[in-house]
């Protein structure tokens, strides 16, 4: 195999070097990362939409068969299952397994935040100005009011959060239940392929109860808990913030317990199907 000529080599670590140099300094760097992060959220939403759509085309069956508007609708539940993915990991690594927002560490737990951090937020609203915006182009084949109403308040919020440092924990807190995403859109998927009442559907159904239950219920309980305990903390953030910490996840915390609701007839609709 003929070897790579060295001027070659070296121009080519002399790119890698400058591109590193241009990551840290400037993507990368304090100042710039809420913009850079929200881009990059809004490019990737954009990657993972023509990909679910390349993939699609090619691997499912169903897909080629479905209308216009489903095929949207397939293509975005792919990118709100690969942001879900990311941020409900990044939020639980961030939370539980990092001492990032340890009461050990100097200074006020409310203030707490990192580069990464900041960076999992911006992505996030990325992620929410573009699914809101599909969701409005659309309106209503993507989701009703309830879908806009959790889009928006989501969105402000965890740009405040970015934006400001404020209440970062509480924002990753509330951000875990996006772990529930993809369950729903697997159910989606198995419905819309004609799989209601396949095994599989019944076990994903099982699975959205469970976690729905822990990270969008009992998880819920426990952030206002952990505000309860930190008022003190809670009550020296701006007041803007202060009211977002405590109204946003009221709000949604009211909406899925409505949803909850649904979850808990559908499974046993579906259990007494199969009796």
């Amino acid at each position: 195999m003929r070897e790579m000529p060295k001027q070659t080599v070296m121009a080519i670590k002399s790119y890698q070097n400058q591109a590193q140099l241009l990551v840290k300094n400037y993507l990368f760097a304090d100042p710039f990362i809420p913009y850079t992060s929200i881009l990059g959220g809004i490019l990737a939403c954009k990657v993972a939409y023509d990909l679910t759509q390349l993939i699609s085309n090619f691997y499912s069956k169903t897909y080629p068969g479905l209308t216009k508007i489903q095929r949207v609708e397939w293509n975005n539940r792919g990118i709100s299952t690969v942001h879900a993915i990311f941020i409900s990991a990044l939020s639980l690594y961030l939370v539980f397994w990092s001492n990032l927002f340890s009461d050990e560490l100097a200074g006020l737990l409310v203030f707490q935040s990192s580069p990464l951090s900041t960076f999992g937020l911006g992505v996030s609203v990325g992620y929410f100005v573009s699914d809101l915006a599909m969701i409005l182009w659309l309106y209503p084949s993507l989701g009703g009011i309830e879908y806009v109403i959790h889009h928006s308040l989501s969105g402000i919020a965890v740009a405040y959060s970015m934006f400001t440092g404020e209440a970062q924990l509480y924002t990753y807190m509330v951000l875990i239940s996006e772990v529930t995403t993809p369950e729903i859109n697997i159910r989606w998927y198995l419905d819309t392929a004609g799989m209601k009442r396949s095994t599989a559907y019944l076990i994903n159904g099982i699975v959205i109860f469970l976690a729905w239950l822990v990270a969008r219920v009992l998880l819920f309980g426990y952030m206002f808990y952990h505000v309860y305990l930190h008022y003190t903390q809670v009550i020296k953030m701006h007041i803007f913030g202060y009211i977002l910490v405590f109204g946003v996840p009221a709000v949604l915390a009211t909406m899925n317990l409505m949803w909850f609701g649904k979850i808990i007839k559908g499974v046993l609709k579906t259990l007494a199907k199969r009796q």
